[in-house]
């Protein structure tokens, strides 16, 4: 029993015996204080030292019963933005909670519903959306931190960094940039960010390989971690990409490597892993080569995502988030999950529990993907999200954020009907959704699997639970 609860109970007890005692009533438990004044002894205490501990039992009681919802206001509040673009699915548009804020993926509509011709003024209307939420926040785009930019072939690299500069003329921050194959309402640009509540805590990070003219910083530095940029398996000066699949995964950890150095950490501080591949690099190669830079058992959460490009023709790029100080890292693994030597289930950063991407596979022997529709297999893969959530001592009421990969992009209002089950309705976690390769040919095969059709990765925060006493949401003042 901790030292607070030992002395409410006494201060309870006491209040309950003083209680009696004015009242002539018997109390179970005799008082010890010395009569004076010729007051009986159980009257003289309650008049005295037990009168001043209830005085301090009810401002207790008091505190105990605003605390819950000051706690929840400080540490978690939902961001709709006045007039800004109202959300097609079960998310917000902005999260607050402790140092940072997390936006939504946005995409190039406007508040009307219209979308620009020009892939320019798709992207500057994309960034003014995150814009709105960003302020709504009461914060800046140069708050922003972190990025991932998801392009549609329309939509090109040169054409990004152009506008991009726009928003971001000084301090910009990291940012991966990868291509997609659809996305929701059709937008050709889905952008979200992470952005931190103080300036003060944002400290670019530079490494001697990265471009001194990029538009985005290599990493950036917060106050307990490291947003490491979308780094290729490409040479950044000559432009060569390496013949061999296995050296162009080897290149692009070098570069994750120099970035982690320059912020004085290593592979083992790393926490969470977004690996993005083109069909042209085979997965079991990378996982080869990837392997060997971590602790078997002990590897980073990770979302290895195949996608339709990676800029500059790359086939392999890494993005990364890692903790600043090594003893505020621990990976979590339910006791259905082997060990694995490429991704732990989910990993501590301090007080952010980041969980690996999960597909609707029955987990054990014999496991795999056996339902062969979008919901049921959704349904699992919440099932198997909680697993790690509930090892690491959290629900999902604790869940900020969230990526979806859908197969199809047409599957993306039965996947909100099950998803929006497992959040509450006033507050949900903000999301990004993409549909990263064209839809495959859902075909059983003969040992009675079917395809992947969905995957989700999350990120919990500890000490933003809700309470049922407490609604939290942030909207600028008209």
């Amino acid at each position: 029993m901790s030292s607070v609860e030992a002395r409410t109970r006494f201060l309870v007890r006491t209040a309950k015996q003083c209680a009696l005692a004015v009242s002539g009533q018997p109390s179970e438990t005799p008082f010890t204080a010395a009569p004076a004044h010729g007051l009986p002894l159980h009257l003289h205490s309650c008049s005295r030292a037990h009168y001043r501990q209830e005085v301090m039992f009810r401002s207790l009681i008091l505190v105990l019963l605003i605390l819950p919802v000051s706690v929840a206001t400080a540490e978690r509040k939902a961001v709709f933005p006045s007039g800004g673009i109202k959300p097609v699915g079960p998310y917000s548009p902005g999260i607050l909670a402790g140092d940072l804020l997390y936006v939504s993926g946005q995409g190039a509509r406007d508040s009307t519903g219209n979308m620009a011709s020009d892939p320019a003024a798709r992207v500057r209307q994309c960034l003014n959306n995150v814009k709105a939420i960003v302020e709504g926040a009461g914060l800046t785009m140069e708050h922003i931190v972190y990025s991932q930019v998801y392009l549609h072939s329309s939509v090109s690299y040169d054409v990004l960094n152009q506008v991009w500069k726009e928003f971001f003329p000084k301090n910009p921050p990291a940012r991966a940039t990868l291509g997609v194959y659809r996305m929701p309402t059709d937008t050709t640009v889905e952008i979200n960010a992470v952005a931190v509540r103080s300036l003060a805590q944002k400290k670019p990070v530079t490494a001697p390989s990265f471009p001194k003219d990029a538009p985005i910083a290599a990493g950036i530095l917060t106050a307990d971690r490291l947003f490491i940029s979308g780094l290729l398996g490409r040479d950044p000066k000559s432009g060569h990409i390496p013949q061999d699949p296995a050296a162009q995964v080897q290149l692009a950890l070098d570069r994750m490597k120099e970035v982690l150095q320059a912020a004085g950490l290593d592979f083992r501080h790393v926490v969470f892993v977004n690996p993005y591949l083109t069909p042209a690099l085979p997965l079991k190669v990378m996982n080869e080569v990837y392997a060997k830079h971590f602790e078997f058992g002990n590897t980073p959460a990770r979302a290895t995502i195949t996608v339709s490009f990676l800029p500059h023709n790359a086939n392999i790029e890494f993005t990364a988030v890692a903790v600043r100080d090594l003893n505020k890292r621990r990976a979590v693994r339910p006791k259905n999950m082997a060990p694995s030597p490429t991704a732990s289930p989910c990993v501590w950063a301090a007080s952010t529990l980041y969980c690996s991407a999960k597909a609707g596979f029955i987990p054990g022997p014999n496991g795999g993907i056996f339902a062969d529709r979008v919901e049921d297999q959704v349904r699992q893969t919440m099932r198997n999200l909680l697993d790690g959530l509930e090892e690491a001592g959290l629900d999902f009421s604790h869940v900020v954020a969230s990526n979806v990969y859908l197969d199809n992009i047409d599957d993306f209002a039965k996947m909100n009907a099950v998803y929006s089950k497992y959040f509450p309705a006033e507050a949900p976690p903000t999301r990004t959704t993409v549909a990263p390769l064209p839809p495959v040919e859902r075909v059983r095969s003969d040992s009675g699997h079917f395809p992947k059709l969905e995957e989700i990765s999350l990120i919990a925060v500890k000490e933003t639970a809700r309470t049922a006493s407490s609604t939290n949401r942030l909207t600028p003042r008209k």
